[in-house]
């Protein structure tokens, strides 16, 4: 008996540490929102008072409809929703084909080709930013969402590979009757593969939206005031007239910047969690 009491004895401190690192853990995630949070409520003064107090001596609710208005919010959302589902819609449908290829089609070089394609990976983005731009400048596109579209048809090397390691997990038979059916290739795509392929795909749609949300250094570059995704707009549109960053109402527009991002992952976890199952368990 004093066996078994010190078997629970030891289990239940094991417990208890384990729960009490993941919420250490997930206070430290968490605490760069509060700290946003509780900055877009202060109030800015000469002195700067906002980043000497936690919290704020007084909330300053109004602070959220001063971000709205402060800079044409509208028009950079939309902006930025344009920009998110171009490359939602084309990443996602270019990467499903062209990981349907090395999955299931044969080939001369198939494999070489796709680990060249992976080894690409290893790039750093600015590697390629310069001479991107040069190649789209003179082709007249920059400034112009036509670079996404581009981008897009031309797929992901990340997401190619996640839709290749689902779409070798589907059953060969599932094919076989489609061939016998008269399907050629891309029917067998379309009407078999592609309506399977629906945790990968949320998988896709989500991490692809959320680095054309979140993405600053393309938009900087590419594109001019006009044409500006919001995530410039909140690095660089909220200032006083001085000229100086209002952090409250950074904060306040960066709430409200993170929300489609936050409803998302939400509404989709079931179907990211699935995702990501499946399209591991395929070398």
């Amino acid at each position: 008996m004093n066996g078994q009491h010190s078997v629970k004895r030891r289990r239940r401190w094991a417990r208890i540490v384990i729960y009490t690192l993941l919420v250490a853990c997930a206070l430290i995630f968490i605490f760069p929102f509060i700290w946003m949070l509780v900055t877009s409520l202060k109030f800015r003064t000469e002195h700067n008072e906002y980043p000497f107090h936690f919290f704020p001596r007084i909330v300053q609710w109004a602070n959220y409809a001063r971000a709205l208005t402060w800079i044409d919010f509208g028009r950079y959302l939309r902006n930025s929703l344009t920009v998110a589902g171009i490359s939602v819609s084309l990443y996602t449908f270019s990467s499903a084909l062209v990981g349907y290829g090395f999955a299931r089609l044969r080939g001369p070089g198939k494999n070489f080709l796709f680990m060249l394609l992976l080894s690409t990976l290893m790039l750093p983005y600015m590697v390629t930013v310069i001479p991107t731009y040069i190649l789209f400048h003179r082709l007249g596109l920059v400034n112009s969402y036509w670079l996404w579209v581009f981008w897009g048809l031309s797929g992901s090397p990340f997401m190619i590979f996640l839709y290749r390691q689902f779409f070798s997990g589907i059953p060969k038979e599932l094919e076989e009757a489609a061939t016998l059916d008269g399907c050629n290739w891309f029917q067998t795509f379309y009407r078999i593969f592609l309506p399977l392929s629906t945790p990968a795909i949320a998988v896709v749609a989500i991490l692809v939206f959320q680095w054309a949300w979140s993405d600053f250094i393309t938009p900087m570059i590419f594109l001019t005031d006009r044409l500006q995704t919001l995530t410039i707009k909140l690095a660089l549109g909220y200032t006083d007239p001085q000229g100086n960053n209002w952090p409250p109402l950074q904060c306040a527009g960066a709430l409200f910047y993170t929300l489609p991002v936050i409803a998302l992952f939400f509404a989709a976890q079931k179907q990211i969690i699935q995702g990501i199952v499946t399209t591991g368990i395929k070398g």
